[in-house]
């Protein structure tokens, strides 16, 4: 009797230990936000390792999040064509870090604009105007106010974004809250270009047969006319409704995930989906090749089946969009148990 009370005792005790350290695993980090003027950019530090700078300089098309680490200190993020590491490809230059716009507005594409496109009359651009906010703690903020402008400098749409940052030991979370003001009438057409993004570092591409171009260690373009060397690249992406790797793209979900494994870590990102969003359950633009995208204002262009989105807003009227990118670094990836829970988290959030 003595020893079976031991061994209850002992397990209890145990239970006690496992539960404490997730509790401290999962203990809330602390956040610092360092803004610096003069080379625009903020610099979002938890526990004092760099999680991901906002930059907003007149030198780019759009505002953007770059680079993006995971809580192991592995960046997630494409170096290409900020700053070009070895083996990776070079191809679409518009595609930089985390970012947030749309392909037709008006006529318009925000989308694809970068500095490799010489006539830009049909395309428009971002442009940061006000940083509003930006205070870290245990929770970290940047309110940010910006402008969708033509090539004549019209607004076509005023933004107000708020970054809402968390982390814990082995993860990371921003909450992205758009609100779009018409400063004209403006509509939306359904477009696959869309519209929360990220892309990413060779490691969390498929692997692939194809011949590629990429760029050498000093940032040369570099075409490799065999199989490309597919060392260390084993992204796969799966979503809440049961799909996996290429089978994602143009699916409707509540969220997309996409993990691989990276300096030791199994490192698992993605976007949840806010039901009060216009288009929920976003459509997945997910691409082997890198680039990671959910879109709400894009629909029949991904299935036929599917309903076109036009959306509309007079003068005056406001869009709201509400997006989760979370990041995690461990043993395994994210379960879909786990995943479904940190996106009602979310949906409660707001």
């Amino acid at each position: 009797m003595k020893k079976k009370f031991v061994k209850v005792r002992m397990c209890l005790f145990s239970l006690c230990a496992f539960l404490m350290g997730c509790s401290q695993g999962k203990s809330e980090s602390n956040i610092s936000i360092q803004e610096n003027k003069q080379e625009k950019k903020i610099d979002v530090v938890v526990d004092g390792q760099l999680f991901t700078s906002y930059r907003y300089s007149a030198d780019y098309e759009k505002p953007f999040l770059f680079p993006v680490y995971s809580p192991n200190g592995s960046v997630v993020t494409r170096g290409y064509p900020l700053e070009p590491r070895k083996g990776e490809r070079i191809d679409h230059p518009h595609h930089t870090g985390l970012w947030f716009n749309h392909g037709n507005v008006n006529g318009l594409d925000f989308w694809n604009n970068s500095s490799a496109i010489k006539n830009k009359e049909k395309y428009g651009h971002i442009v940061v105007t006000r940083i509003s906010d930006a205070q870290g703690g245990k929770e970290g903020r940047i309110k940010v106010l910006s402008e969708w402008r033509d090539q004549q400098e019209n607004v076509l749409l005023e933004e107000t974004t708020e970054y809402i940052i968390r982390g814990t030991k082995d993860s990371r979370t921003i909450d992205h809250i758009s609100t779009l003001k018409a400063v004209q009438a403006v509509t939306f057409t359904d477009n696959k270009e869309g519209m929360i993004a990220i892309r990413v570092d060779r490691s969390f591409e498929e692997p692939t047969k194809e011949s590629m171009v990429f760029t050498d260690e000093h940032g040369n373009p570099t075409e490799v006319k065999v199989q490309a060397d597919n060392t260390g690249v084993n992204g796969v992406y799966y979503s809440s409704s049961g799909f996996t790797g290429g089978k994602v793209w143009s699916t409707r979900n509540d969220w997309v995930l996409l993990t691989g494994e990276k300096d030791g870590s199994v490192i698992t990102f993605g976007f949840f989906d806010h039901p009060d969003n216009v288009g929920y359950p976003f459509h997945s633009h997910a691409r082997g090749y890198g680039l990671f995208a959910c879109n709400n204002l894009g629909s029949h262009v991904y299935n036929k089946q599917d309903d076109e989105i036009i959306h509309h807003l007079a003068k005056g009227e406001t869009l709201v969009l509400k997006h989760r990118f979370y990041i995690e670094s461990g043993t395994e990836r994210i379960s879909k148990e786990r995943a479904d829970a940190i996106g009602t988290d979310f949906s409660k959030a707001y």
